[in-house]
């Protein structure tokens, strides 16, 4: 595949300035949303390949997904995209300023397998309702899912605006080594790296969308019945391969024999099978691997067993643990939940701290002088009070890492953003100028510029 004259040709579909006008975004927004439900079913079967992931569970941490974001943007677009007056000092009286929104140019987007929708087409309808063109390049993966959506994209719309690469590490390299005007990757730090460096060489804007161990605090003053129902769903949605789920969980020593009882109670409730509807195999042997070598036997609290034929893990709490154990050196990343304890949750907060910053964190508690000191003391993406994952269903929120965990953010206006230039225009009158800036300076000019600015 000849990536270099499909960016071409996007950029001189790009200069001949069609994806600026309103109307052509909400034209080509609404086709892909029809595309998307006429081809619900075809996606369904491709991913139920990958992961065997219900239909149930594709749409709503998927497909609904997209869905709301194309209708947000049709719902939005003409406010997010008109201009923006704001203050004129001063100085430029008599004149007026605006902020002009207009789009980056030629975008690349970069998914990840876990939710190969969405983190696909997501940022493929944030950058479309930007005014942007876009090459998208799903994980390879998710073989199926990938085919998938180069099958609906590139069979449907024009290639000069919007094109599915598939391929794996060749092609992303070859793509890599081009000129775009704004990248987007979500996948790991590692990855997000060699991403970045690339991006450097030809001064291209980036946004990472990363992970890390993203922490579940449970206090003595939280509702423990809440708390582990609403851990146990977050922690082992698609199998725990999310990148917001909780990572670990630090439970007050007071209450660990009681929270530990009610966590283990609900997945026993949800009932993980190999084959039920609700729970998704690893995506591969290699991660199915190098996720079972963090079960040490004599850790176990619960679960712990797993069939490398169908590729799943039970739910498995380890317990007890400590920070120098391997299962806390990196992102887990699966259906495996390490419980560690605190006795001073200040103390807690610090250890957090001195750690990379999480893509999310969650607190559990109700009390209000422990929710200020956990949204005051540690750094983190974002996360919930009370909750896991949902803060992400709020397109109002910004959604993305600090530090370690990303750079940018998206969903709903952060990522019309994103993908835009905001552009300051001041406009002036051409009459009644006083000739203060102008030579020759005097100290009388000296004065009043000093007044002015």
């Amino acid at each position: 595949m000849n990536f270099t004259k499909i960016l071409a040709d996007q950029r001189v579909f790009f200069n001949s300035q069609k994806t600026k006008s309103i109307k052509f975004r909400k034209m080509y927004l609404e086709k892909l949303r029809d595309l998307i439900i006429k081809n619900e079913e075809f996606l369904y079967e491709a991913i139920y390949k990958d992961f065997g992931k219900s239909r149930f569970d594709t749409y709503n941490t998927e497909i609904s997904f997209i869905l709301k974001d194309i209708e947000y943007y049709l719902k939005n677009l003409n406010l997010l995209a008109k201009p923006k007056k704001v203050r004129t000092n001063l100085a430029n009286q008599l004149g007026k300023s605006k902020i002009h929104s207009e789009p980056l140019g030629c975008t690349l987007v970069i998914g990840a397998w876990n939710y190969p929708y969405q983190l696909s087409l997501s940022p493929l309808v944030t950058s479309m309702a930007a005014g942007n063109t876009c090459i998208i390049k799903p994980s390879e993966v998710a073989e199926n899912t990938m085919k998938a959506i180069a099958k609906i994209i590139n069979e449907n719309f024009p290639n000069d605006y919007i094109f599915v690469a598939e391929g794996g590490v060749e092609e992303i390299t070859e793509i890599l080594k081009l000129k775009f005007d704004k990248i987007f990757f979500t996948g790991s730090t590692k990855v997000g790296q060699i991403v970045y460096e690339a991006a450097a060489k030809n001064l291209t804007p980036v946004t990472l969308e990363l992970g890390g161990k993203s922490p579940a605090i449970v206090t003595a003053n939280a509702d423990f019945e809440v708390a582990a129902k609403r851990i146990v769903w977050g922690k082992f949605l698609n199998a725990g391969q999310t990148c917001v789920a909780p990572d670990y969980i630090l439970v007050d020593e007071k209450v660990k024999d009681s929270f530990l009882d009610t966590l283990k109670s609900y997945i026993q409730k949800f009932n993980y099978q190999p084959d039920s509807e609700h729970y998704t195999k690893i995506i591969n042997q290699r991660n199915f691997e190098r996720l079972v070598n963090f079960i040490e036997k004599d850790k176990i609290y619960f679960g712990g067993n797993h069939d490398s034929q169908k590729l799943h893990i039970e739910p498995t709490i380890l317990h007890p643990i400590d920070w120098d154990d391997a299962v806390m050196q990196e992102e887990i990343f699966g259906p495996i939940l390490p419980v560690l304890t605190f006795n001073n949750l200040n103390e807690a907060l610090l250890k957090i701290s001195e750690k990379e910053k999480p893509l999310a964190a969650y607190l559990f508690t109700n009390n209000s002088e422990e929710k200020e000191s956990f949204t005051s003391k540690i750094s983190f993406g974002g996360g919930c009070i009370n909750d896991v994952v949902m803060h992400l269903s709020n397109e109002n929120l910004p959604f993305g890492g600090v530090g370690n965990s990303g750079i940018g953010n998206y969903h709903g206006k952060f990522g019309f953003d994103t993908f835009s230039h905001k552009k300051s225009v001041l406009e002036r009158v051409t009459w009644g100028e006083p000739d203060l800036k102008y030579p020759p300076y005097t100290e009388k000019k000296m004065t009043w510029i000093k007044k002015l600015l």
